[in-house]
């Protein structure tokens, strides 16, 4: 083994990595080769991911926290768990789960069990994804059922607006001027005053 290496990896700014950075380091892991990304694992875009990737030389020794962590696409982690096992050989634990150890068992059995292993934890991580996104558009579609709006809520119109897109309507005045007597961006007025009288004709500003 020549170097030791961890990685790291959130989803949003507002998640927490001080799980991983303590399990990476209790690893003996110098923090100067610890990469984290603060990214979606939809993919293997990732800047830090990348350079880290360019690093690794044979025999070195990747350590992460959870497969999760790796990645969140099942192809895609299969993909690169065999780049760098078998294109790099470089050796990778996962801590949480000790059977994905590729320091163990270097004979046919052993890298066969880590396949295995690796392919189903893979398979039951997107699963769950794919429950949790399948849960949420349920729930999304049972509030909207009941009535409740998402995103941000319509500013009110001001009390001119009929009046103003009336005069638009009838040619009296011209769009930019009708949105400025409503104190509203040219783009807001318009669409407002199609919600409002239903898919009427807009006309091109004057």
């Amino acid at each position: 083994m020549k170097h030791t290496y961890g990685y790291a990896r959130v989803s949003t700014r507002e998640q927490k990595e001080d799980r991983q950075m303590i399990a990476l380091m209790e690893m003996q892991v110098p923090e100067k080769n610890i990469y984290m990304d603060r990214q979606s694992g939809k993919d293997f875009k990732r800047p830090m991911y990348q350079c880290m990737v360019e690093q690794l030389q044979e025999e070195d020794l990747l350590y992460v926290k959870s497969i999760d962590r790796l990645g969140r696409n099942y192809e895609e982690i299969l993909e690169q768990w065999r780049m760098l096992t078998r294109e790099k050989k470089v050796d990778i634990v996962v801590l949480d789960m000790p059977l994905l150890d590729t320091r163990r068992g270097k004979d046919l059995m052993g890298t066969f069990l880590s396949d295995i292993v690796l392919q189903v934890l893979s398979f039951v991580a997107e699963n769950e994804r794919s429950n949790i996104r399948q849960r949420q558009r349920e729930g999304i579609e049972a509030a909207r059922r009941k009535g409740v709006r998402f995103g941000r809520p319509k500013k009110e119109l001001p009390d001119n607006f009929d009046t103003a897109f009336a005069g638009w309507l009838s040619g009296e005045l011209s769009c930019r001027k009708a949105a400025e007597l409503c104190g509203m961006p040219v783009s807001s007025f318009c669409r407002r005053g199609k919600e409002k009288r239903g898919n009427g004709v807009m006309e091109e500003m004057n």
